[in-house]
C-alpha cells in the first residue's frame, strides 16, 4: 500500500504528483500488462538480450 503524507499547506496537485511518482516507481501497471497476455520464456529472453544490445551500443557510442 502506498502512503503519502500530505504537509501542511501542501496543495492538492503536489500530493497526487508525489503519489503518481511512488505508484510509477513501483512497477504494478507495468506488472499488470506483462500478466495480460503469456509471453514464452524464449520470446522473453530475446527481448532481454536485444535491450542488453541497444544499452550496450549506446555506452561504446559515448565512450
Amino acid at each position: 500500500m502506498i502512503i503519502v503524507n500530505v504537509k501542511e499547506g501542501e496543495s492538492l496537485d503536489r500530493a497526487l504528483k508525489r503519489f503518481k511518482k511512488k505508484f510509477e516507481k513501483t512497477g504494478v501497471l507495468r506488472e499488470l500488462r506483462s500478466r495480460q497476455a503469456y509471453e514464452k520464456k524464449s520470446i522473453t529472453r530475446r527481448t532481454q538480450v536485444k535491450k542488453a544490445i541497444y544499452k550496450e551500443s549506446l555506452q561504446l557510442d559515448n565512450a
